[in-house]
């Protein structure tokens, strides 16, 4: 069957199609996504703005009519640390349904990193063993670790990149540090107790980003390439992305001009989780939360019709 799913983060949406089938790997067939910068829309008292409203409106209006038109059966939508810690946030989403006819799902931080924990359980399989995975969102930090397909722990950590951006700007890395470090090192000793780790993986954009920066393979050379990103060269990064302008920083390897205002942020919560958690390298995993949030979808899907198409179980 061909999925859509619609993922509403603090940066960007995104509406990936995918092939998909009952115990199989989803196959990417086509993506709709727009920077919204939802995050930047949330005003004084916490609501979201009138123009952040109208334009999440019309991003998910364009991407419903977007999954009708690659033939998608079903499109499962969500939102993330922006749009649900707006004030407002019951309002936007009643708003966007009735506009729409798009019923969103808020998922919680701690459903965000358990989603994305199975993407990367599933991509490396139980050989992997014991796993932790990092994953670096615009709004939070998802942690979460374990033996098996649903982590022993599961956290969100307020420190995305875009956030820290916003607080801190480019201009104080020592009170960026120090406020991520902080942070992190409140909650590490509960994933640490998990330990040790068999694989310890890193997902999502900013790390993909990192990782290309300091010497990982393109996208262009597929998937199944291995990435890793080493803490020593993360940290010469670093120090030569604090010298630069975010104008400066487009042209390093895969920086977009919308990611280039929060790359220093990134860098160093990347930067500081590896350190306090004790990690001189992760390996850069090519699924993550989307993708956790379709394997899901399918676990539900128990049997077959006699297409080989998943049928969803009534009992």
């Amino acid at each position: 069957m061909r999925l859509g799913v619609l993922d509403i983060g603090s940066n960007t949406v995104h509406l990936l199609v995918v092939d998909a089938r009952v115990g199989g790997a989803p196959i990417p067939a086509a993506s709709h996504k727009r920077e919204l910068r939802l995050a930047e829309h949330l005003e004084a008292d916490g609501r979201m703005s009138r123009k952040g409203i109208d334009a999440l409106v019309d991003m998910v209006a364009s991407s419903k009519e977007f999954a009708e038109d690659t033939g998608c059966a079903e499109m499962l939508p969500f939102v993330t640390s922006a749009l649900r810690e707006a004030s407002n946030c019951d309002e936007v989403i009643a708003e966007v349904e009735r506009k729409t006819g798009v019923a969103l799902r808020v998922l919680s931080g701690q459903d965000e990193a358990r989603a994305t924990f199975l993407a990367v359980r599933r991509w490396y399989g139980w050989s992997a063993g014991t796993l932790s995975v990092f994953d670096i969102g615009g709004g939070s930090l998802e942690i979460a670790a374990g033996p098996d397909e649903d982590p022993e722990v599961a956290l969100s950590v307020p420190v995305g990149a875009g956030r820290m951006a916003r607080r801190f700007g480019g201009k104080d890395v020592t009170a960026l540090r120090r406020h991520v470090r902080a942070e992190i090192g409140s909650v590490i000793g509960e994933v640490l107790r998990r330990g040790p780790f068999d694989r310890s993986v890193a997902t999502s954009k900013t790390f993909r980003t990192l990782g290309r920066i300091t010497g990982t393979a393109p996208a262009a050379d597929g998937p199944y390439v291995p990435r890793v990103l080493r803490r020593e060269a993360l940290s010469e990064a670093v120090e030569r992305i604090a010298k630069m302008k975010p104008a400066e920083r487009t042209q390093l390897p895969g920086v977009s001009d919308g990611r280039a205002p929060q790359l220093l942020a990134g860098a160093v919560v990347a930067e500081s989780v590896m350190e306090l958690a004790g990690m001189e390298a992760l390996q850069i995993c090519p699924w993550a939360l989307r993708e956790g949030i379709i394997l899901n979808h399918l676990d539900h899907l128990d049997y077959f019709n006699g297409n080989g198409v998943g049928v969803e179980a009534t009992h």
